[in-house]
C-alpha cells in the first residue's frame, strides 16, 4: 500500500532536516507512538492503535536507511509486531524537503504493509487516517518544537565537517570509528501512550468498515460470558 502526504513548517530546510531527523525529539509528537530505547542508529518503542472495543499494539524498531543532508532526502525504515501475534505493519518512508518561500515543503511516500485487524479497512480508510494522524503530528511539532527556543541548534545527529570541526571532534572521525564498539541502549522514559482512536480519527468511514467487526467481537465477548456462567452452575 502505497501513501503520499505532505506539510508545511515555517522554517528553512536546514532547520527542518535537524528537527525531522532527531527522532528523540520529535517523537513525542507522533499519535499513538512511544519511543521507549535508542540503541546506535536503532530506535524502539510502541505504537498503539484502537478500534473501537480493540486495541492493537504493534511493538518494533525504526531506523535511517538513507540521510542525504545536501539533498534534504531521509529513509526510514519501521517494522512492527503485534504484541497479541494477530498482525505485523512495516513501512519505508522517504522523506523530501523543498523550499517553500521562508519555510519548507515536507513530502512523505510511505511504501505501507499491514497484516491483521487493522488491515481490513483498506487504502482508502488509511489514507485519510494517515492525513489526518500526520495534521495533528505538525501541529504539536509546530507548538512544542518548532517554537521551543534553540530550535535551529544542531540536534547531535549527522553534525557537518565544519561543525565537526567546531566541537573539536577530528576530520573522518565518524567513518574511522564505525568499526568501534557500539553503544549500550538508552532507555527513553516517558508516559504511557494514549492509543490512537481510528473510530474518531476517520469517522464514518471507519464506523461503517468495522461494524462487522465489532459485532463479532460482541456475540464472542458474549458467548464467554455465558460459557463462564454455565461453568459456575
Amino acid at each position: 500500500m502505497e501513501l503520499t502526504n505532505d506539510f508545511r513548517v515555517a522554517v528553512p530546510p536546514s532547520t527542518a532536516w535537524k528537527v525531522l531527523t532527531d527522532v528523540e525529539r520529535i517523537a513525542p509528537c507522533m499519535p499513538g507512538a512511544q519511543l521507549q530505547e535508542v540503541e546506535g542508529d536503532e530506535y524502539r518503542g510502541i505504537v498503539k492503535v484502537k478500534v473501537g472495543p480493540i486495541t492493537a499494539q504493534y511493538k518494533g524498531k525504526a531506523g535511517f536507511q538513507e540521510l542525504d543532508e545536501a539533498g534534504h532526502r531521509a529513509v526510514l525504515r519501521a517494522d512492527g509486531r503485534d504484541t497479541r501475534g494477530q498482525g505485523n505493519a512495516s513501512a519505508t518512508i522517504t522523506a523530501t524537503l523543498t523550499p517553500d518561500g521562508e519555510g519548507t515543503h515536507v513530502t512523505l511516500q510511505t511504501d505501507l504493509t499491514i497484516t491483521g485487524k487493522v488491515a481490513q479497512f483498506g487504502r482508502g480508510v488509511m489514507a485519510d487516517v494517515s492525513t489526518k494522524l500526520l495534521g495533528q503530528f505538525v501541529e504539536c511539532l509546530e507548538s512544542t518544537v518548532l517554537d521551543a527556543p534553540g530550535d535551529g541548534a544542531d540536534s547531535g545527529i549527522n553534525p557537518s565537517e565544519e561543525e565537526r570541526q567546531a566541537i573539536g571532534v577530528p576530520e573522518g572521525s565518524v567513518e574511522q570509528n564505525a568499526g568501534a564498539t557500539a553503544p549500550a541502549a538508552r532507555t527513553i522514559e516517558g508516559p504511557e501512550v494514549k492509543p490512537v482512536d481510528l473510530v474518531k480519527t476517520a469517522g464514518a468511514p471507519v464506523v461503517k468498515r468495522v461494524a462487522p467487526i465489532l459485532m463479532v467481537v460482541a456475540l464472542g465477548w458474549l458467548v464467554r460470558v455465558l460459557i463462564r456462567r454455565r461453568r459456575r452452575d
